[in-house]
């Protein structure tokens, strides 16, 4: 996950992850409230981080820190992008929106001129989860089940182009099995269908959907990461 400004913004991100540092050379900065722009809904992973360094930019900025939730259509990198370079407009996230899609998609603007990676605050690997009722206890017997299943099961997503839809798609091509993908417009809603069994499975922030492993309403097979997720 990652922080993205616009152009001008080394001394409102420096305060974002370190929390402590000075922002002497700019006297008048802040004057007035920022905004953290989070490109999907509320509830989810990014969400909640942007939420938590808001809290603490508070303080030490000595201004409000708003979080805006602009999910769909790129509406929320597309405000970052216009926002004046002025520091007061922020945007929280991760390779998804802000390095995926412009792979992916065709954008009318180039978000390697017109934004900048500012601090890399959080890492959380992805991870397969299912519901309860997929019969799979490990994941031999997870991709045994897709396989004597084509074309049945169904995966939620965060949408096309995104991290979960391209876990998905390398499920598929390192298995060789096939399902169906279900978009959905963030992981708060995708989770939260998942939980409620109108979904089969998930490639998923392990951060994310840790709580509902922990109490028995999802099930993890495997982690998305070359070594062992602590």
């Amino acid at each position: 996950m990652k922080l993205i400004r616009r152009n001008f913004l080394h001394l409102a991100a420096a305060a974002a992850v370190a929390l402590m540092s000075p922002i002497a050379s700019a006297q008048d900065f802040p004057s007035r409230p920022i905004t953290l722009v989070v490109p999907l809904p509320a509830g989810g992973a990014f969400d909640v981080l942007a939420r938590l360094l808001a809290e603490n930019m508070r303080p030490v900025l000595g201004q409000p820190v708003i979080v805006e939730n602009i999910p769909g259509a790129d509406r929320g990198l597309i405000k970052v992008i216009r926002a004046d370079p002025d520091g007061y407009t922020l945007g929280v996230g991760g390779w998804a929106p802000y390095v995926l899609r412009p792979l992916v998609f065709s954008l009318p603007n180039d978000l390697l001129k017109e934004m900048e990676p500012v601090a890399f605050v959080a890492d959380a690997p992805f991870w397969l989860v299912s519901k309860p009722a997929v019969p799979a206890k490990d994941m031999k017997e997870f991709v045994a089940w897709l396989k004597a299943n084509p074309g049945k099961a169904s995966a939620a997503t965060t949408g096309p182009g995104g991290g979960s839809h391209l876990c998905g798609l390398h499920l598929q091509n390192v298995s060789g099995t096939q399902f169906a993908f279900i978009p959905y417009r963030g992981g708060a809603p995708a989770l939260q269908d998942l939980v409620g069994g109108q979904v089969d499975f998930m490639c998923d922030l392990a951060a994310n959907s840790l709580p509902h492993v922990r109490a028995g309403r999802l099930r993890a097979y495997a982690m998305m990461s070359k070594s062992r997720w602590q």
